[in-house]
């Protein structure tokens, strides 16, 4: 038996064994932990029960990591996306006042769509459509985005009647306590120690209790509470808001945030053919709408591939064993359910400040003293956290891009795919504008 899913698994060709496979699951899910504490923070912001957001959070990461490891055979965990989950709570439920449940539905509904268009093939236009430049401004739009969430569930940052924004109370316990929380975790990872998020979540939550910060853990959770949200999705609801802005930028994001970490485990792995292509791509994109769809069913936002699983293959993981391993550890968590609102504001704002920063270090392959290039850049960066919308960003961004690049004579006829989506975006902006 052992040796047939060796085969499978092509431990040979891979020089993989079972114990650095597993160990490196391990490295992922100790990289990943953070996730089972934070993305409940974020959405119960929308009135979703926090035990059942729990639970959704673990089962989904681990059927994706699972089906991930099974299917394509690759070294790389998903859990719901940082960034789209931010998305999902403040833009589209807080912000545009979208029920949670439609919300889901709108997920559900990228999914599906991610699934047709990687069967037909349409993915890889879009994916040549969309320039390398603009994709890194998302990546570092969103990170500002997280950021910015994170310093006002701090206190770092407040309203400001005069300047729209100021700096919040160093003194208040929960301001004072998260930047204690981001030297911790910023010093971990300095040190390259693994976990370092989790373990600095953890260490906040444990200086929070003389300041009475923390909240009893509640009875309710595990797999029991998923009632509360499993299957809740509202899909004709999401179809009769109109909401094809919201699911086109769900799917996005997603079809982006995957291949930017793909590229980055792969590369790291070697595991990229001769001729730069990923084997099996289909079958890893097939997998994360997969992915996708299962979360809007149990009650989280878009699943998606983390950047994270290089910690595993650093580790030495090659195979799909490692995600599988990965995999099991995040439906075991799922026994965290009742603790996480245990878990202050002043531990997970942090992480948030952390995981926005690191996904600044694309912009670094933007052209910057380039001006066809770094305003459709710069407009898409700023007014992602400035407006609170993935969208509106990128909406911005396409449009200039597609504008300079006309208006130098650099458009090409290749660029035909590129200017339709400017055009849709102009055409939404006349429309809102004029609602």
């Amino acid at each position: 038996m052992l040796q047939r899913l060796e085969n499978f698994f092509e431990f040979k060709r891979l020089n993989a064994n079972w114990r650095t496979e597993i160990l490196a699951g391990l490295t992922t899910f100790l990289t990943m932990a953070y996730i089972v504490l934070v993305n409940p923070a974020i959405l119960t912001v929308t009135g979703m029960p926090l035990g059942a957001v729990t639970a959704a959070t673990c089962l989904s990461a681990g059927f994706a990591s699972i089906l991930m490891g099974v299917v394509a055979r690759y070294p790389i965990a998903l859990a719901p996306g940082m960034g789209l989950n931010a998305y999902f709570a403040y833009a589209v439920c807080l912000r545009m006042h979208v029920p949670w449940p439609t919300a889901l539905g709108a997920v559900f509904l990228s999914g599906v769509l991610f699934l047709a268009l990687t069967a037909t093939g349409i993915r890889q236009m879009i994916l040549r459509a969309i320039p390398r430049e603009l994709y890194a401004s998302v990546a570092g739009g969103i990170g500002l985005f997280i950021a910015l969430i994170g310093f006002r569930n701090a206190g770092l940052v407040v309203g400001d009647a005069a300047t729209l924004v100021g700096l919040g109370n160093l003194r208040n316990p929960t301001t004072f306590l998260a930047l204690i929380g981001l030297a911790v975790m910023v010093t971990l990872e300095i040190r390259k120690i693994r976990g370092s998020i989790l373990i600095g979540i953890l260490t906040v939550t444990a200086l929070a209790v003389p300041f009475g910060l923390i909240h009893p853990a509640h009875n309710g959770g595990g797999l029991a509470a998923l009632t509360e949200t499993a299957f809740k999705l509202d899909i004709r609801g999401a179809l009769n808001k109109g909401l094809v802005e919201i699911i086109f930028v769900f799917f996005f994001v997603d079809l982006f945030d995957n291949l930017g970490t793909l590229m980055a485990v792969t590369k790291r792995a070697g595991l990229i053919d001769e001729n730069g292509t990923i084997p099996r791509l289909n079958r890893i994109l097939f997998a994360d709408a997969t992915a996708t769809v299962f979360g809007s069913l149990t009650g989280t936002s878009t699943v998606t591939s983390y950047v994270e699983s290089t910690a595993g293959v650093a580790a030495g993981g090659r195979t799909g064993v490692t995600a599988i391993t990965t995999g099991v550890l995040f439906l075991g968590a799922i026994a965290a359910a009742p603790f996480a609102a245990m878990i202050p504001a002043a531990a997970t704002a942090p992480a948030l400040m952390l995981v926005g920063s690191m996904m600044m270090g694309g912009l670094a392959e933007i052209r910057w003293r380039e001006p066809l290039v770094a305003v459709p850049a710069f407009l898409t960066l700023v007014l992602i956290p400035f407006t609170c919308s993935i969208a509106n960003g990128l909406g911005f961004g396409l449009i200039a891009w597609a504008v300079l690049h006309a208006a130098s004579g650099k458009l090409r006829r290749a660029d035909w795919f590129l200017t339709l989506l400017a055009v849709l975006f102009l055409v939404r902006f006349l429309y809102l504008g004029a609602s």
